[in-house]
């Protein structure tokens, strides 16, 4: 990654003054990270130089992770991050909407009803309106088809939009800091191969790279590595077309932006920058950008100047003072001793400017907008003399912590709850505290963004860099997930309470719904360094009747109550993400029995079974492929496996073999989802299918009543499967074994009953389990069902 401080190349200096001179603009939209088009994206943008944007309506967080436990919220942060990391190689920008990603959907009907369609309308107008694109183009056609219910529904929103972002009627509110645009058309990709299509040679390679654009994209693609992409980025060159069908608006027969008016004549009075810009692109002298500075003034000059309040004409301003800043070598840098600051802590900022070009440059103003200060000053910036300024400014103490801002509210299962509309749209919270630095250049002022940063040195001797993140001086977590109880039982819960500053002494206390118990009421705690933790027990006692409930934790420290969790989000391929939610556990009062305990745990792509299975009264070990020998299996009383075990064990096939040496002798294995075949060299081969169930209220069928695992040492009923979350499973078996028994059916509205969620196979003395249930998903949840069927799945031949 680029030093932030570090001047672009010539050659993107030079595509940034082309994109300058380019007035057109394109907006993707689509449904999921990796939907978007990124050849046609990287083409628009680095080979057309057009303001080009991808509204992705979720942030995936309902798909896997190749990566890590990291699931729901937690994963829609990390492959928020991945598309930026795509757009700064694509060269696109990146908008979202509210909309949860809450899994697989079958019909565009289900994801409207519940995202609620008026709210992820009004985000989509919202992004139109703010961004104003010329044209917009879906991934998806608005016909439902055999694709996923979020694609076709993602369409079906933009072209709605389309006809509503123009409309002063249409969702006035935001008319109060935006004005109504009408885009000049919408077009689908990848369809118009018809006599009424659109065709896009896409040839050539990015000027600032060399690739070509298809190798580019697949390098943005291959950002995706949640999503088990990190193998893309390979390939050549060569052509590609690119077709298009017009869905509403002006029609069309040469190029997408036929009519358009993509030069600075679509302003009045815009005709001599444009000319002036490009004779600084014919004239630029890539071994000497500052040669170019004197006629980047007259523009800059010209462009202040020009009579426009257009958003558009507002952002050429700030590119331009972007580009002055790069041909002058202006390099500017605010750091901060540490990343992470409490509310109303001084903030030490060290800033450093310094000009590379021998052209007279002053430093006149740094502002801090956040707490309206200014520091004026009139420093003289020479060649290569780096000038350095302290300052010593306070946090805010309401600044509140950092948390991604659609994650501080509690939304609903399709959206994300924002107090602010002003944020909706972006794809990560704005600086918690911004600073602008004012330069003087030749009479013209340069206002240069700029913003805390945290320089250090990693390990491996890398340099990282993260920007200022708010914490509280403690930070609380619950030893576990969720807590399982009997009715009316009581037993400890355990906090661990960590200081992030020096004598944080205070009280910590439980926030018990109705019906819950617990005893002390708070307990004092008193942390005498950063770092030090401390573990505190309460008792919690269960109402005597079945209930659910989210109990959370606060620490009260010199009058000012903290509730906030701590999780990091760390990836090599993204930005360390922190996220700081409400310290809470799931607590479940219900009637549980589980036969033989001794668990051995085989991780997959990640999951959090193992800690769920600890919360039942399991000993859980975890197991590596090197434990597959029957000599160490005949330990335990069931073997379970993670999620998606043979992508993350791509030759697992000859271990298998004690696996099932195990079963034979009397052991029990419980396989959870795969998304590929792994058996078919094993006695009890199966087919995995692409076959799921997304209705999480689907009715359930009993197949097999009598079988044990409906049976012992737990009842299961009809109520077992209520209250489940996002999906009964996915990757169903449709072909298997004749030692399987099929136990249960369901199926989504409108489909045939599905047999292959749950099989079990007698094999010699013992059992084999195959179950696509959405385990992983339930038991994180608290649901009570999913806890006793599992137990009766591990309890198999006890």
């Amino acid at each position: 990654m680029q030093h932030a401080a570090e001047t672009p190349s010539p050659a993107a200096i030079l595509q940034d003054l082309r994109s300058f001179r380019e007035m057109g603009s394109v907006l993707y939209v689509a449904a999921h990270p990796d939907d978007e088009n990124t050849v046609l994206i990287a083409y628009l943008a680095r080979g057309l130089n057009y303001r080009t944007a991808y509204l992705s309506l979720t942030r995936g967080d309902g798909g896997q992770n190749v990566l890590g436990p990291d699931f729901d919220e937690k994963l829609g942060v990390a492959r928020t991050q991945e598309l930026l990391a795509a757009r700064r190689l694509d060269g696109g920008r990146q908008f979202f909407s509210r909309a949860v990603d809450f899994g697989f959907s079958k019909d565009y009907r289900e994801t409207l009803n519940i995202w609620g369609k008026d709210a992820v309308l009004s985000d989509v107008v919202r992004v139109i309106r703010t961004f104003r694109p010329d044209v917009i183009v879906t991934r998806f056609s608005t016909i439902p088809g055999g694709t996923h219910g979020h694609h076709t529904a993602s369409a079906v929103l933009a072209l709605e939009a389309f006809k509503l972002a123009g409309d002063t009627n249409a969702y006035p509110d935001q008319l109060k800091t935006l004005a109504p645009w009408q885009p000049k058309r919408i077009l689908v990709n990848g369809r118009g191969d018809g006599e009424n299509g659109l065709h896009m040679e896409i040839t050539g390679n990015d000027p600032v790279s060399g690739l070509s654009f298809v190798e580019l994209a697949g390098r943005s693609r291959a950002m995706h590595k949640t999503q088990g992409f990190g193998g893309f980025g390979g390939g050549g060159g060569g052509a590609r077309t690119e077709s298009f069908e017009l869905l509403a608006g002006e029609p069309a027969t040469n190029n997408i932006f036929e009519g358009v008016a993509t030069t600075w004549e679509r302003f009045p009075g815009g005709a001599e920058i444009g000319k002036l810009a490009d004779e600084i692109i014919t004239q630029f002298d890539e071994k000497n950008p500052a040669a170019s500075v004197p006629v980047l003034l007259k523009l800059h000059h010209q462009l202040a100047a020009l009579k426009s309040t257009d958003p558009l004409v507002t952002e050429k301003r700030e590119q331009l003072d972007r580009i002055l800043q790069h041909c002058l070598g202006l390099e500017i840098e605010t750091t901060i001793p540490q990343a992470e600051f409490v509310p109303d802590e001084k903030l030490p900022l060290h800033s450093t400017a310094t000009v590379h070009a021998d052209i007279p440059v002053r430093w006149i103003a740094t502002d801090y907008p956040s707490i309206k200060s200014a520091l004026t000053k009139k420093v003289d910036l020479h060649a290569n003399q780096p000038v350095t300024h302290e300052s010593e400014q306070t946090l805010p103490a309401a600044t509140p912590v950092t948390q991604p801002y659609w994650l501080r509210e509690e939304g609903t299962p399709g959206l994300f709850h924002v107090d602010d509309p002003s944020l909706i749209g972006r794809p990560e919270n704005p600086p918690v505290f911004p600073i602008r630095q004012v330069f003087e250049v030749g009479g013209e002022t340069l206002e240069l963004a700029d913003q805390p940063m945290n320089v250090a040195t990693n390990a491996t001797d890398k340099e990282t860099r993260r920007k200022l993140d708010v914490i509280p001086p403690v930070s609380l977590h619950f030893n576990s997930e969720v807590a399982l109880f009997a009715p009316g039982s009581s037993h400890p819960v355990e906090i661990e309470v960590s200081a992030a500053r020096t004598d944080s002494s205070g009280t910590l206390q439980l926030e018990m719904p109705n019906g819950w118990k617990v005893t002390p009421s708070k307990q004092p705690f008193t942390l005498a360094k950063a770092g030090d933790k401390t573990q505190l027990k309460f008792s919690v006692t269960a109402p005597a009747q079945l209930a659910t409930a989210k109990i959370g934790a606060s620490a009260e420290i010199h009058g000012l109550r903290w509730h906030y969790d701590r999780e990091e989000i760390n990836y090599a391929h993204i930005p360390l993400q922190l996220l700081q939610p409400p310290a809470r556990i799931k607590c479940v009062s219900l009637d549980l029995a589980v036969r033989g305990g001794k668990i051995g745990y085989l991780p997959g792509a990640g999951d959090s079974v193992d800690a769920c299975l600890r919360q039942m009264g399991c000993t859980v070990t975890e197991l590596t492929t090197d434990d597959l020998t029957i000599d160490r299996l005949k330990d335990f009383d069931a073997i379970v496996t993670g999620v998606r075990l043979f992508d993350t064990h791509k030759n697992l096939g000859p271990k298998l073999t004690a696996l099932f040496d195990y079963v034979q002798g009397g052991g029990t294995v419980v396989m959870q989802y795969n998304r590929v075949d792994g058996l078919q060299s094993t006695p009890l081969t199966l087919k995995i299918s692409q076959q799921r169930v997304t209705d999480e209220n689907a009715p359930v069928t009993f197949l097999a009543p009598d079988n044990p695992v409906l049976n012992a040492p737990n009842k299961i009923t009809d109520a077992d499967f209520e209250n489940w979350v996002q999906e009964r499973g996915t990757y169903f078996p449709n072909e298997w074994d004749e030692h399987f028994t099929p136990i249960l059916a369901c199926n989504d509205p409108g489909e045939s009953p599905l047999k292959g969620s749950l099989l079990v196979a007698n094999y010699g003395k013992g059992h084999f389990v195959y179950t696509g249930l959405a385990f992983f998903r339930q038991l994180p949840a608290g649901v009570p069902g999913a806890y006793r069927l599992f137990a009766n799945l591990i309890s198999l031949g006890k």
